[in-house]
């Protein structure tokens, strides 16, 4: 399993859109061990674009503090599960509170309707 954290100063952004660069973990979901991880610099940003872009890096899953409702169905288009309302948090602690299925989450932190 392939994990997308959008990344903002080292740690996990509350806007996934405007992001600095993503944290790409690969896991083993039997094990919940972290694999490698890779940090990609974000491509400047356009509507629609970053699910595209997140998919076909391979990612399985996003987390994120927050996406509009078409964000949303965009990721899920492209076979990508979102995970809203995550913690500001270092990307290894969020993956691995995700695959030990203890992660805290709180309501979608974004205000855009579309």
């Amino acid at each position: 399993m392939r994990i997308a954290i959008p990344l903002q100063d080292g740690v996990l952004s509350a806007h996934f859109g405007r992001c600095q660069a993503y944290a790409f973990i690969d896991t083993n979901p039997e094990t919940k061990a972290l694999t490698r991880q890779t940090v990609i610099t974000s491509p400047p940003h356009q509507p629609g674009a970053l699910p595209v872009w997140v998919a076909e890096h391979g990612a399985d899953v996003v987390i994120t503090g927050g996406m509009g409702p078409r964000a949303i169905e965009l990721f899920q288009q492209h076979g990508v599960d979102v995970v809203l309302g995550a913690p500001s948090d270092e990307p290894e602690k969020v993956a691995e509170a995700y695959l030990r299925g203890d992660l805290t989450t709180t309501e979608n932190v974004c205000d855009h309707d579309a």
